[in-house]
Protein backbone atom coordinates (compact mmCIF):
# COMPACT_ATOMS: atom_id res chain seq x y z
CA UNK A 1 0.00 0.00 0.00
CA UNK A 2 1.34 3.45 -0.16
CA UNK A 3 2.14 5.52 2.96
CA UNK A 4 3.35 8.67 3.92
CA UNK A 5 6.16 8.35 5.30
CA UNK A 6 9.26 10.20 7.57
CA UNK A 7 12.81 9.88 6.21
CA UNK A 8 13.87 12.77 8.41
CA UNK A 9 13.36 16.42 9.00
CA UNK A 10 11.39 17.76 5.92
CA UNK A 11 11.91 14.85 4.06
CA UNK A 12 8.84 13.05 3.47
CA UNK A 13 7.98 10.60 0.79
CA UNK A 14 5.19 8.47 -0.34
CA UNK A 15 6.01 5.14 -0.51
CA UNK A 16 4.82 1.46 -0.98
CA UNK A 17 5.19 -0.37 2.57
CA UNK A 18 3.45 -3.85 3.89
CA UNK A 19 -0.62 -3.42 4.40
CA UNK A 20 -1.55 -3.60 8.14
CA UNK A 21 -2.15 -7.55 9.69
CA UNK A 22 -4.51 -8.14 12.49
CA UNK A 23 -2.05 -8.74 15.63
CA UNK A 24 -4.33 -8.73 18.60
CA UNK A 25 -8.36 -10.04 18.96
CA UNK A 26 -8.80 -6.10 19.91
CA UNK A 27 -7.85 -5.00 16.35
CA UNK A 28 -9.45 -3.93 13.42
CA UNK A 29 -7.99 -2.76 10.06
CA UNK A 30 -9.83 -0.01 8.44
CA UNK A 31 -9.27 1.45 4.51
CA UNK A 32 -8.20 5.32 4.54
CA UNK A 33 -11.60 7.16 2.82
CA UNK A 34 -10.04 10.73 4.38
CA UNK A 35 -7.09 11.76 6.38
CA UNK A 36 -5.44 15.15 7.13
CA UNK A 37 -2.30 17.36 7.85
CA UNK A 38 -2.29 18.82 11.72
CA UNK A 39 -0.45 21.31 12.68
CA UNK A 40 1.54 19.02 15.50
CA UNK A 41 2.22 16.93 12.62
CA UNK A 42 4.16 20.13 11.19
CA UNK A 43 6.72 19.46 14.65
CA UNK A 44 7.19 16.34 12.87
CA UNK A 45 8.02 17.69 9.56
CA UNK A 46 10.09 20.34 10.84
CA UNK A 47 12.51 17.87 13.16
CA UNK A 48 11.20 19.07 16.85
CA UNK A 49 10.04 15.83 18.04
CA UNK A 50 11.99 12.73 19.34
CA UNK A 51 12.23 9.38 18.39
CA UNK A 52 11.25 9.22 15.21
CA UNK A 53 12.51 7.00 12.38
CA UNK A 54 12.91 6.71 9.05
CA UNK A 55 10.10 4.93 7.26
CA UNK A 56 7.63 6.02 10.26
CA UNK A 57 3.78 6.52 8.66
CA UNK A 58 2.47 9.92 9.65
CA UNK A 59 -1.03 11.19 10.36
CA UNK A 60 -3.46 10.80 12.95
CA UNK A 61 -6.50 12.41 12.07
CA UNK A 62 -8.15 9.58 9.87
CA UNK A 63 -11.38 8.13 9.19
CA UNK A 64 -12.60 5.25 7.00
CA UNK A 65 -14.15 1.57 6.17
CA UNK A 66 -13.71 -1.10 8.79
CA UNK A 67 -12.08 -4.19 6.36
CA UNK A 68 -11.58 -6.69 9.02
CA UNK A 69 -11.93 -6.97 12.85
CA UNK A 70 -10.27 -8.89 15.44
CA UNK A 71 -12.11 -12.30 17.12
CA UNK A 72 -12.82 -9.82 20.83
CA UNK A 73 -14.56 -6.76 18.58
CA UNK A 74 -18.00 -6.89 19.24
CA UNK A 75 -18.81 -3.55 18.29
CA UNK A 76 -17.52 -3.14 14.92
CA UNK A 77 -18.37 -5.16 11.73
CA UNK A 78 -16.62 -5.27 8.01
CA UNK A 79 -18.60 -2.42 6.11
CA UNK A 80 -18.81 0.15 8.81
CA UNK A 81 -17.88 3.48 8.00
CA UNK A 82 -15.84 5.02 10.95
CA UNK A 83 -14.00 8.10 12.69
CA UNK A 84 -10.81 6.86 14.94
CA UNK A 85 -9.27 9.14 17.79
CA UNK A 86 -5.77 9.96 17.25
CA UNK A 87 -5.01 8.51 21.03
CA UNK A 88 -4.94 4.88 21.52
CA UNK A 89 -7.08 3.89 24.92
CA UNK A 90 -7.57 0.44 26.36
CA UNK A 91 -11.01 1.25 28.21
CA UNK A 92 -10.04 -0.90 31.23
CA UNK A 93 -7.12 1.03 33.21
CA UNK A 94 -7.33 3.29 35.76
CA UNK A 95 -7.44 6.71 33.55
CA UNK A 96 -9.97 5.34 31.20
CA UNK A 97 -12.43 4.33 33.37
CA UNK A 98 -12.47 7.79 34.81
CA UNK A 99 -12.67 9.51 30.81
CA UNK A 100 -9.06 10.97 30.89
CA UNK A 101 -7.79 8.82 27.57
CA UNK A 102 -5.24 10.16 26.25
CA UNK A 103 -3.59 9.17 29.75
CA UNK A 104 -4.22 5.35 29.21
CA UNK A 105 -1.68 3.11 30.87
CA UNK A 106 -1.64 0.34 28.60
CA UNK A 107 -1.65 1.58 25.17
CA UNK A 108 1.99 2.57 24.91
CA UNK A 109 4.59 -0.22 24.51
CA UNK A 110 7.43 2.64 25.16
CA UNK A 111 6.27 4.20 27.90
CA UNK A 112 9.69 4.30 29.79
CA UNK A 113 10.72 6.72 26.57
CA UNK A 114 8.48 9.34 27.25
CA UNK A 115 9.02 8.53 31.38
CA UNK A 116 12.47 10.14 30.69
CA UNK A 117 11.38 12.92 29.04
CA UNK A 118 8.58 14.18 30.99
CA UNK A 119 8.16 11.69 33.98
CA UNK A 120 5.08 9.81 33.19
CA UNK A 121 3.92 8.55 30.24
CA UNK A 122 0.63 9.37 28.02
CA UNK A 123 -1.40 7.86 25.85
CA UNK A 124 0.42 5.91 22.80
CA UNK A 125 -1.06 7.83 19.66
CA UNK A 126 -1.04 7.32 16.18
CA UNK A 127 1.99 8.38 13.99
CA UNK A 128 4.03 10.22 16.52
CA UNK A 129 7.02 8.92 17.56
CA UNK A 130 8.28 6.26 19.00
CA UNK A 131 8.26 7.59 22.41
CA UNK A 132 4.29 7.47 22.05
CA UNK A 133 4.34 4.00 20.87
CA UNK A 134 5.55 3.97 17.27
CA UNK A 135 2.02 3.07 15.99
CA UNK A 136 1.96 3.81 12.27
CA UNK A 137 -0.28 6.09 11.40
CA UNK A 138 -2.94 7.07 8.84
CA UNK A 139 -1.69 8.85 6.15
CA UNK A 140 -1.88 5.67 4.36
CA UNK A 141 -4.35 3.42 2.15
CA UNK A 142 -5.14 1.32 5.21
CA UNK A 143 -4.38 1.67 8.93
CA UNK A 144 -4.53 -1.05 12.30
CA UNK A 145 -6.28 0.27 14.87
CA UNK A 146 -5.29 -1.32 18.25
CA UNK A 147 -7.87 -1.43 21.38
CA UNK A 148 -10.49 -1.47 17.92
CA UNK A 149 -13.41 -2.12 21.11
CA UNK A 150 -12.92 1.53 22.07
CA UNK A 151 -11.84 4.06 19.66
CA UNK A 152 -13.46 4.13 16.63
CA UNK A 153 -17.29 5.38 16.47
CA UNK A 154 -19.57 4.70 13.58
CA UNK A 155 -20.55 7.69 11.93
CA UNK A 156 -24.17 8.18 9.56
CA UNK A 157 -23.63 8.04 5.74
CA UNK A 158 -25.77 11.36 5.39
CA UNK A 159 -22.83 13.12 6.51
CA UNK A 160 -19.59 13.97 4.14
CA UNK A 161 -16.17 13.13 5.54
CA UNK A 162 -15.46 16.19 5.68
CA UNK A 163 -18.19 17.18 8.01
CA UNK A 164 -16.70 14.24 10.34
CA UNK A 165 -13.63 13.87 10.12
CA UNK A 166 -12.13 16.12 12.40
CA UNK A 167 -13.69 14.56 15.20
CA UNK A 168 -10.47 12.53 15.13
CA UNK A 169 -8.59 15.52 16.42
CA UNK A 170 -9.03 19.03 15.68
CA UNK A 171 -13.00 19.43 17.08
CA UNK A 172 -12.51 17.59 20.23
CA UNK A 173 -9.38 19.50 21.02
CA UNK A 174 -10.64 22.84 19.82
CA UNK A 175 -13.83 22.11 21.91
CA UNK A 176 -11.93 20.80 25.27
CA UNK A 177 -9.54 24.01 25.11
CA UNK A 178 -12.93 25.69 25.08
CA UNK A 179 -14.15 23.50 28.22
CA UNK A 180 -11.34 23.92 30.58
CA UNK A 181 -12.12 27.47 30.51
CA UNK A 182 -15.36 26.97 32.59
CA UNK A 183 -17.28 29.53 30.18
CA UNK A 184 -20.06 31.16 32.28
CA UNK A 185 -22.79 33.53 29.91
CA UNK A 186 -20.69 36.74 29.24
CA UNK A 187 -17.62 35.54 29.28
CA UNK A 188 -14.88 37.22 26.74
CA UNK A 189 -12.41 34.78 26.00
CA UNK A 190 -9.01 35.46 23.74
CA UNK A 191 -7.55 32.66 21.53
CA UNK A 192 -3.82 32.89 20.31
CA UNK A 193 -3.74 31.48 16.82
CA UNK A 194 -6.77 30.91 14.16
CA UNK A 195 -5.46 28.18 12.66
CA UNK A 196 -7.79 24.84 12.53
CA UNK A 197 -7.47 24.55 16.73
CA UNK A 198 -8.01 28.04 17.02
CA UNK A 199 -11.06 28.73 14.71
CA UNK A 200 -12.61 25.41 16.38
CA UNK A 201 -11.60 27.24 19.75
CA UNK A 202 -13.50 29.94 18.93
CA UNK A 203 -16.50 28.04 17.49
CA UNK A 204 -16.51 25.76 20.87
CA UNK A 205 -16.16 28.94 23.15
CA UNK A 206 -19.70 30.27 21.66
CA UNK A 207 -21.37 26.97 21.55
CA UNK A 208 -19.97 26.85 25.22
CA UNK A 209 -22.05 30.75 26.11
CA UNK A 210 -19.06 33.08 25.81
CA UNK A 211 -20.32 36.60 24.89
CA UNK A 212 -17.13 37.59 22.95
CA UNK A 213 -14.59 35.94 21.43
CA UNK A 214 -11.26 37.58 20.40
CA UNK A 215 -8.79 35.77 18.39
CA UNK A 216 -5.53 36.95 17.61
CA UNK A 217 -2.94 35.62 14.35
CA UNK A 218 -1.22 37.57 11.77
CA UNK A 219 -2.53 35.98 8.81
CA UNK A 220 -5.32 37.83 7.07
CA UNK A 221 -6.85 34.79 5.48
CA UNK A 222 -7.14 33.28 9.18
CA UNK A 223 -8.17 36.32 10.75
CA UNK A 224 -10.69 36.64 7.62
CA UNK A 225 -11.96 32.86 8.40
CA UNK A 226 -12.21 33.69 12.25
CA UNK A 227 -14.77 36.86 11.57
CA UNK A 228 -16.78 34.83 8.92
CA UNK A 229 -16.75 31.66 9.97
CA UNK A 230 -16.56 31.91 13.89
CA UNK A 231 -18.19 35.28 14.27
CA UNK A 232 -14.87 36.97 16.53
CA UNK A 233 -13.10 39.68 17.16
CA UNK A 234 -9.89 40.07 15.52
CA UNK A 235 -6.58 41.08 15.98
CA UNK A 236 -3.23 41.32 13.85
CA UNK A 237 -0.48 41.08 16.21
CA UNK A 238 1.76 42.72 13.62
CA UNK A 239 -0.30 45.86 13.25
CA UNK A 240 -1.58 46.28 16.93
CA UNK A 241 0.23 45.07 20.30
CA UNK A 242 -2.63 42.48 21.46
CA UNK A 243 -1.78 42.98 25.31
CA UNK A 244 -2.25 46.56 25.15
CA UNK A 245 -5.64 46.22 22.56
CA UNK A 246 -7.07 43.30 24.97
CA UNK A 247 -6.67 45.53 28.15
CA UNK A 248 -9.11 47.90 26.10
CA UNK A 249 -11.17 45.98 24.42
CA UNK A 250 -12.00 44.28 28.18
CA UNK A 251 -12.58 47.72 30.21
CA UNK A 252 -8.74 47.24 31.90
CA UNK A 253 -9.46 44.03 33.28
CA UNK A 254 -8.63 41.51 30.67
CA UNK A 255 -10.09 38.35 29.00
CA UNK A 256 -11.81 35.66 31.54
CA UNK A 257 -9.75 32.84 29.96
CA UNK A 258 -7.06 32.56 27.29
CA UNK A 259 -6.79 29.83 24.98
CA UNK A 260 -2.77 29.24 23.25
CA UNK A 261 -3.81 27.56 20.20
CA UNK A 262 -0.25 27.77 18.79
CA UNK A 263 2.29 25.94 21.04
CA UNK A 264 5.96 25.37 21.03
CA UNK A 265 6.80 26.72 17.21
CA UNK A 266 5.06 30.06 18.33
CA UNK A 267 6.72 33.48 16.49
CA UNK A 268 7.45 36.21 18.41
CA UNK A 269 8.76 39.57 17.94
CA UNK A 270 11.29 42.50 20.03
CA UNK A 271 13.63 40.80 22.70
CA UNK A 272 11.68 37.85 23.82
CA UNK A 273 11.03 36.76 20.28
CA UNK A 274 15.06 36.57 19.21
CA UNK A 275 15.71 35.30 22.74
CA UNK A 276 13.59 32.61 22.32
CA UNK A 277 15.33 32.30 18.92
CA UNK A 278 18.58 31.77 20.08
CA UNK A 279 17.86 29.84 22.76
CA UNK A 280 16.62 27.36 20.73
CA UNK A 281 19.00 27.52 17.89
CA UNK A 282 21.29 27.04 20.74
CA UNK A 283 19.97 23.92 22.10
CA UNK A 284 19.20 25.67 25.58
CA UNK A 285 15.23 25.27 25.12
CA UNK A 286 13.11 23.16 23.17
CA UNK A 287 10.15 25.28 22.20
CA UNK A 288 8.97 29.08 21.89
CA UNK A 289 6.53 30.20 24.07
CA UNK A 290 5.21 33.44 22.89
CA UNK A 291 1.69 32.96 22.47
CA UNK A 292 1.64 31.22 26.13
CA UNK A 293 4.06 33.94 27.89
CA UNK A 294 1.32 36.39 26.27
CA UNK A 295 -1.80 34.64 27.40
CA UNK A 296 -0.68 34.67 30.35
CA UNK A 297 0.13 38.29 31.20
CA UNK A 298 -3.18 39.10 29.31
CA UNK A 299 -5.70 37.38 31.23
CA UNK A 300 -7.51 38.76 34.35
CA UNK A 301 -6.62 38.14 37.57
CA UNK A 302 -8.48 34.71 38.64
CA UNK A 303 -9.05 33.97 35.20
CA UNK A 304 -8.24 30.69 32.98
CA UNK A 305 -5.38 29.61 30.60
CA UNK A 306 -5.96 27.04 28.83
CA UNK A 307 -3.03 25.23 26.56
CA UNK A 308 -4.58 23.27 23.64
CA UNK A 309 -0.72 23.69 21.57
CA UNK A 310 1.72 21.22 21.71
CA UNK A 311 4.18 21.81 23.92
CA UNK A 312 7.51 19.30 23.95
CA UNK A 313 10.22 20.15 26.22
CA UNK A 314 11.57 23.03 28.32
CA UNK A 315 10.52 26.12 28.34
CA UNK A 316 11.84 29.81 28.94
CA UNK A 317 10.97 32.91 30.63
CA UNK A 318 7.25 31.73 31.14
CA UNK A 319 6.10 33.95 33.73
CA UNK A 320 5.19 31.62 36.83
CA UNK A 321 4.77 34.80 39.10
CA UNK A 322 2.18 36.00 37.06
CA UNK A 323 0.12 32.86 37.47
CA UNK A 324 0.58 32.78 42.01
CA UNK A 325 0.22 36.40 42.83
CA UNK A 326 -2.68 36.76 40.32
CA UNK A 327 -4.67 33.70 41.15
CA UNK A 328 -4.57 32.27 37.56
CA UNK A 329 -5.28 28.58 36.66
CA UNK A 330 -3.80 26.82 33.70
CA UNK A 331 -5.42 24.04 32.50
CA UNK A 332 -4.21 21.59 29.64
CA UNK A 333 -3.59 17.64 28.07
CA UNK A 334 -3.69 15.89 25.14
CA UNK A 335 -7.61 15.65 24.15
CA UNK A 336 -9.78 12.59 25.75
CA UNK A 337 -11.29 12.44 21.90
CA UNK A 338 -12.85 9.25 23.24
CA UNK A 339 -15.17 11.40 25.82
CA UNK A 340 -16.35 14.27 22.99
CA UNK A 341 -16.98 11.79 19.89
CA UNK A 342 -20.69 11.46 20.40
CA UNK A 343 -21.59 14.56 22.15
CA UNK A 344 -19.98 16.45 19.00
CA UNK A 345 -21.65 13.92 16.50
CA UNK A 346 -24.60 15.00 17.76
CA UNK A 347 -23.64 19.04 17.35
CA UNK A 348 -22.65 18.24 13.68
CA UNK A 349 -26.17 16.67 13.27
CA UNK A 350 -28.36 18.86 14.63
CA UNK A 351 -26.50 21.45 12.32
CA UNK A 352 -25.55 23.70 15.47
CA UNK A 353 -21.64 23.85 13.47
CA UNK A 354 -20.51 22.43 10.04
CA UNK A 355 -16.67 21.82 10.82
CA UNK A 356 -15.77 21.31 7.11
CA UNK A 357 -15.14 25.12 6.99
CA UNK A 358 -11.65 24.90 8.12
CA UNK A 359 -10.70 22.90 4.76
CA UNK A 360 -8.49 24.94 2.64
CA UNK A 361 -7.30 22.24 0.06
CA UNK A 362 -8.01 18.73 -1.04
CA UNK A 363 -4.90 16.65 -2.08
CA UNK A 364 -4.13 12.75 -3.31
CA UNK A 365 -2.27 11.13 -0.84
CA UNK A 366 0.68 11.29 -3.21
CA UNK A 367 1.09 14.68 -2.86
CA UNK A 368 1.40 14.79 1.11
CA UNK A 369 4.73 16.19 0.98
CA UNK A 370 3.76 19.52 -1.39
CA UNK A 371 0.60 19.48 1.52
CA UNK A 372 2.87 19.40 4.47
CA UNK A 373 5.28 22.17 2.92
CA UNK A 374 2.08 24.27 1.40
CA UNK A 375 0.91 24.41 4.68
CA UNK A 376 4.05 24.91 6.82
CA UNK A 377 4.73 27.81 4.55
CA UNK A 378 1.53 29.36 4.91
CA UNK A 379 1.19 29.34 1.08
CA UNK A 380 -1.89 29.81 -1.04
CA UNK A 381 -3.71 30.82 1.91
CA UNK A 382 -3.50 27.41 3.00
CA UNK A 383 -5.19 26.34 6.23
CA UNK A 384 -6.69 23.08 6.60
CA UNK A 385 -5.52 19.84 3.99
CA UNK A 386 -7.74 16.57 3.29
CA UNK A 387 -5.64 14.12 1.94
CA UNK A 388 -7.75 11.44 -0.43
CA UNK A 389 -6.14 8.15 -0.43
CA UNK A 390 -7.08 6.58 -3.97
CA UNK A 391 -7.54 9.88 -5.75
CA UNK A 392 -5.64 10.78 -8.79
CA UNK A 393 -2.83 13.71 -7.91
CA UNK A 394 -4.54 16.62 -9.17
CA UNK A 395 -2.10 19.84 -11.44
CA UNK A 396 -4.14 21.97 -8.52
CA UNK A 397 -4.93 22.20 -5.24
CA UNK A 398 -8.90 21.30 -4.66
CA UNK A 399 -10.03 24.32 -2.77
Amino acid sequence: MKANCWNGAMDLRVQEVPEPRILNPRDAIIRITSTAICGSDLHIYDGYIPTMMKGDILGHEFMGEVVEVGPAVKNLKVGDRVVNPFPIACGNCFFCTSGQFSLCENSNPNAWMAEKFWGGSPAGLFGYSHMLGGYAGGQAEYARIPFADVGPMQVPQHLSDEQVLFLSDIFPTGYMAAENCAIKPGDTIAVWGCGPVGLFAIASAFLLGAERVIAIDRFEERLRKAREDCKAETLNYDVVDPAEALREMTGGRGPDACIDAVGMEAHGHGFFGTYDRVKKALHMATDRPTALREAILACRNGGTVSVAGVYGGLLDKVPMGAVVNRALTIKSGQTHVQRYLRPLLQLIEEGRIDPSFVVSHRLALDEAPQGYAMFRDKQDECIKVVLKPGQARASQPTH
